[in-house]
């Protein structure tokens, strides 16, 4: 577990590409090689990345994926605004399903009573 208090930051870099920085243990990259990134050796360490050019929908869904489950180990984490998703399709919000029971519960229409059955 992440235990200093600089957070992992999941951004978009210079390049477009979204990608990891900031200290992570071997059970960070685990979570964030789940949620789709890659992890490649640099100079330096380690080049934490999403996969290119699958669309920037795809990368914000994948990039808020990670910081949620990183979140819920208690690690710090800080998700670049712009990589936070939208509604699916910029409209409004879908509507709520109505439950059977709230179904079932509407009164009948007025003049539509049934007639006992003979």
């Amino acid at each position: 577990m992440n235990l200093t208090s600089e957070p992992i930051r999941i951004t978009r870099g210079e390049g477009g590409e979204v990608e990891v920085e900031g200290p992570y243990d071997e059970f960070a990259a685990r979570i964030l090689a789940r949620a789709g990134f890659m992890t490649f050796p640099t100079l330096r360490g380690q080049w934490v990345r999403l996969p290119f050019d699958l669309g920037r929908a795809w990368e914000n869904e994948h990039a808020s994926w990670a910081a949620d489950m990183l979140t819920a180990a208690r690690y710090h984490v800080d998700l670049d605004p712009d990589l936070r998703p939208g509604p699916p399709d910029g409209s409004t919000p879908p509507t709520t399903r109505r439950t059977k029971a709230a179904m079932t519960a509407q009164p009948a229409p007025p003049g539509s009573a049934r007639r006992p059955r003979r």
